[in-house]
C-alpha cells in the first residue's frame, strides 16, 4: 500500500509539474505575443502620424485658411468679449471688427500697390548694380565654377560633351508676385469670414465642447484647455502684432533719416516679416542691404541700413518681446526653431508662419493631459536648478 502511495504521489507532483511547465511557456508564449503587439501599435501609431502629416500636407489649400481663422478668431476673441460686456452683441461686434480689420488691410494693400510696383521695376536695374559692385565676388565665383565644370568634364569624358543643358524659362518675377498676392488675399478672405462666424457664436463651441464628455473631471480638464490654449495664443499674437506695429514704425521713421527710398514700404516688410521667427530679421536685413548698395555711393553709408535693421530688430529680440511675451509664455528656442523648420518645410512660409501658434496649442494640451506632460516639459522654456525660469526666447534676429 505504500508504495501504491508513494506512486500516485509522485504519479500527481509529475502531472502538477507538467501542468506548471505549461503554464509557464503559455504566459512566455502570451508574454512574446504582447511584445508583438505593442510593436504593431507602435508601428501603426508612426503610421497614423505620418499619414495625417501627408493628409494636412495635401490638403494646405483647406487647411490653410480653416487654421488661420481659428488663429484669427483666437486672437480677437478677448476683444469681442469685452464689447460684448459693454452691451454690443457679439455678433454685431464680431462683424464690426472684421470688417475694420478687412478694410484696414485693404486700404493699406491700396496705398503700397505704387511704391511696391515701382520698386519692382526698379528689381532688374538693382540686379545689374549689384552685380557690377560685386565684381570681385563674381570673378571669384566665376573660378570656382569654371573649375568644377572642367573637374566635370574630366569625370564624365565624351558623354559630358554630349550631355545639353535644357533651359526652361519661368515666369517673371512680377507674374509669381502677383499669382502670390491673389492667392493670399483669397486664403485672407475665407479666414476672416471663418473667425466673423466663431467670434459672432460666442463661447457656444466651448460649451458644446464641455458637454461632449461624459464624466465632470474630463469637462473641467477640456474647459481649462479651452481657456489656456484662448489665452496663451490670444496674448502671444496679441502682443507680437503690437511689437511688430512698433518695429515697422521705427524702421520706417529710421530708413526715412537715412535716406532710404521707400521707407514706409520698409515698415511694411518690416511688420510682416518679423511674424517669422528667426529669419525673417534676416531676410529684411539681406533685402535692405541689397537696395542700400545700389543707393548709396560709399561702404559706410551703405552699410549704415542694414545695420540699423539689424539693430532694432535685436533689441526687439532680445529685450522688448522677453518682456511683454516671455512672462507669459516660456518655449524651449530650440523647439521655436524645429517647428518653425518642419512646418516651413510642410507649408512653405504660411507654415513658418504658424509655427509658434501650433507649437503653443501643443504645450497647452501636454501641460494638462498627464500622459503628455514630459513632452510639455521639453517644450518648456531653461529652467535653474533654484526651479526660477531663465531669460524666456526672444522673437527677432538675436535670439
Amino acid at each position: 500500500m505504500a508504495e501504491d502511495g508513494t506512486a500516485e504521489w509522485a504519479s500527481d507532483e509529475s502531472t502538477e509539474q507538467a501542468e506548471a511547465d505549461a503554464a509557464a511557456r503559455q504566459a512566455e508564449l502570451d508574454g512574446e505575443r504582447l511584445t508583438v503587439l505593442r510593436h504593431i501599435e507602435y508601428i501603426l501609431a508612426c503610421l497614423l502620424i505620418l499619414f495625417f502629416f501627408w493628409s494636412i500636407s495635401v490638403a494646405k489649400v483647406v487647411m490653410l485658411p480653416l487654421v488661420l481663422g481659428f488663429l484669427v478668431a483666437l486672437t480677437l476673441s478677448p476683444l469681442v468679449r469685452g464689447l460684448a460686456k459693454l452691451g454690443i452683441p457679439e455678433p454685431a461686434s464680431a462683424i464690426s471688427v472684421i470688417v475694420a480689420i478687412g478694410l484696414t488691410a485693404g486700404l493699406s494693400i491700396y496705398m503700397l500697390t505704387g511704391p511696391a510696383a515701382a520698386l519692382m521695376t526698379e528689381v532688374p536695374r538693382i540686379r545689374v548694380e549689384l552685380q557690377s559692385k560685386l565684381a570681385a565676388i563674381e570673378d571669384k565665383l566665376r573660378v570656382v565654377r569654371e573649375a568644377s565644370e572642367q573637374m566635370q568634364e574630366i569625370a564624365g569624358g565624351e558623354a559630358g560633351d554630349a550631355a545639353q543643358t535644357v533651359v526652361v524659362d519661368g515666369p517673371d518675377i512680377v507674374t509669381q508676385i502677383a499669382s502670390g498676392a491673389a492667392s493670399t488675399t483669397s486664403v485672407l478672405f475665407v479666414a476672416l469670414i471663418l473667425a466673423m462666424f466663431l467670434l459672432s457664436a460666442g463661447d457656444m463651441y466651448q460649451r458644446k465642447l464641455v458637454e461632449a464628455f461624459p464624466r465632470f473631471g474630463d469637462k473641467k480638464r477640456a474647459l481649462r484647455i479651452s481657456h489656456d490654449i484662448e489665452r496663451q495664443i490670444s496674448r502671444y499674437l496679441g502682443a507680437i502684432t503690437v511689437i511688430n506695429a512698433v518695429l515697422g514704425v521705427a524702421i520706417g521713421l529710421t530708413m526715412h533719416l537715412l535716406g532710404m527710398p521707400y521707407p514706409h514700404l520698409w515698415g511694411v516688410a518690416a511688420f510682416l516679416l518679423n511674424y517669422l521667427p528667426f529669419v525673417g530679421a534676416m531676410i529684411g536685413v539681406a533685402a535692405v542691404a541689397a537696395v542700400s548698395l545700389i543707393t548709396f555711393d560709399t561702404v559706410g553709408q551703405a552699410l549704415l541700413p542694414p545695420g540699423a535693421y539689424l539693430l532694432l530688430t535685436s533689441l526687439e529680440g532680445q529685450m522688448l518681446t522677453p518682456w511683454l511675451v516671455g512672462r507669459h509664455l516660456k518655449l524651449n528656442a530650440a523647439a521655436v526653431f524645429v517647428a518653425v523648420v518642419f512646418w516651413a518645410w510642410l507649408w512653405g512660409v504660411p507654415g513658418a508662419l504658424m509655427a509658434v501658434p501650433f507649437l503653443v496649442f501643443l504645450k497647452v494640451v501636454c501641460d494638462n493631459v498627464p500622459p503628455l506632460r514630459v513632452l510639455g516639459l521639453f517644450l518648456s522654456g531653461r529652467e535653474d536648478p533654484l526651479g526660477v525660469t531663465g531669460p524666456p526666447m526672444g522673437h527677432g534676429a538675436g535670439e
